[in-house]
């Protein structure tokens, strides 16, 4: 999967918290995530600028983090989503998002969560459907 099919494929699933999703999806939006925070927070610090006598950064500044702010919010809900079918793909259970809602164990869930996005799906179908990777694999009667 390609940078422009995992993007699309991010926001085409908005709200889909079944199924399964390759590492390459996650990434690739982690990625795109990555450069849009990066290119607002540019245009931020160089339109918005900062004012050498007071210190304070300009009118433009807050409407590019404003921006950033508005983007973060409409992508926290299909980042949730992603992150679930990315566990489903580990054949684990998306639930365990909630650990990191937990003081002091969101530290041991939030370098779980990373370990999981690093490692490589489960090859064929499993409980939460088919392989991503390869969806014609494997057997159809294996949760028989």
């Amino acid at each position: 999967m390609g940078f422009g099919d995992a993007v699309r494929m991010f926001f085409a699933r908005y709200t889909d918290f079944q199924g399964r999703s390759r590492r390459s999806e996650y990434w690739w939006v982690y990625l795109f995530n990555f450069l849009v925070a990066a290119a607002l927070l540019t245009l931020a610090f160089v339109l918005g600028g900062i004012n050498m006598e007071t210190g304070e950064p300009g009118a433009l500044y807050f409407v590019f983090v404003g921006i950033l702010f508005l983007y973060y919010l409409a992508i926290l809900i299909p980042g949730i989503a992603l992150m679930v079918r990315r566990l489903h793909d580990v054949n684990l259970s998306g639930w365990i998002i909630l650990g990191a809602l937990v003081p002091i164990l969101n530290i041991l869930v939030g370098l779980g969560l990373f370990i999981v996005c690093l490692i490589p799906g489960t090859a064929g179908p499993n409980k939460y459907g088919p392989d991503p990777k390869n969806p014609g694999a494997g057997s159809a009667d294996i949760f028989a």
